[in-house]
């Protein structure tokens, strides 16, 4: 989900829908750039005359102008802006290493103390290790929700964009625009923090916890599964917490 591009997710058949969309905001869009216009120029001349100045309408011009293409390139340039940051998560991915790290196994000591349990001595075990595979079943899904949401804005911010777009067309107005854009690089930047926060949990996940000789078996059980569970709630809560950090880090 991280390195998927939202164009060719499914199949493309969302952003074929989204693209739709985009294109049907961009004739309101054009409406509203003119009305964004004028009350640009409304806002910012106090008579006719300063309009009529050639500094002035030049700069009404241009302004005009580059509105009007931000409405009309927003894809492309939302596009743009979304394969800079999956370049950058493929670098971070592939600097760290994180696909020759190999997965968590059972320290051999808790091996032995398990296999030497009997069928009553099992049963806390059992109980013991249900409750964290809930645990760790409930956190994963918390965590791929967040993931799943952040694709979800993404579309969003597609469909939309031709409207906030627009109002680049008046200086008063503008700000949204600025906002709009400063908000959707913030969605793309999440994609950096959690491939981060994932790097972080596996380099964590690999070094097993160590049993002290001589624990008994629930309380051995109890220890690893507790060291794992919170690890992973601390990647849950870095992943879920993703947005503010990048607003922490961008100054969003």
């Amino acid at each position: 989900m991280l390195t998927v591009s939202p164009v060719s997710y499914n199949g493309g058949a969302v952003w074929s829908v989204m693209t739709g969309i985009h294109g049907t905001l961009q004739a309101i869009a054009y409406g509203l750039l003119v009305l964004f216009f004028a009350a640009g120029v409304v806002k910012t001349c106090g008579s006719f005359v300063e309009v009529k100045k050639p500094e002035h309408a030049l700069k009404l011009f241009i302004r005009f102008v580059l509105a009007k293409a931000a409405v009309d390139f927003g894809m492309d340039l939302m596009l743009a802006v979304f394969n800079i940051v999956q370049g950058m998560i493929s670098r971070v991915i592939s600097a760290s290493g994180a696909s020759g790290i190999g997965s968590t196994t059972l320290p051999q000591e808790l091996i032995d103390t398990i296999n030497a349990c009997g069928f009553w001595e099992s049963i806390p075990l059992w109980a013991v290790t249900l409750i964290g595979s809930l645990l760790i079943t409930v956190l994963s899904f918390v965590m791929v929700l967040t993931v799943y949401g952040r694709m979800f804005s993404l579309w969003m911010y597609a469909a939309i964009a031709p409207v906030p777009l627009a109002a680049f067309a008046g200086e008063p107005t503008s700000s949204v625009g600025k906002n709009f854009l400063r908000s959707y690089a913030g969605v793309c930047l999440q994609g950096v923090v959690i491939a981060l926060a994932c790097i972080i949990f596996s380099a964590l996940a690999t070094s097993a916890p160590t049993v002290a000789a001589g624990t008994s078996a629930i309380t051995a059980v109890w220890s690893y599964v507790g060291s794992l569970a919170f690890n992973l709630l601390v990647l849950v809560g870095a992943v879920k917490g993703c947005d503010r950090i990048v607003k922490e880090i961008m100054g969003l």
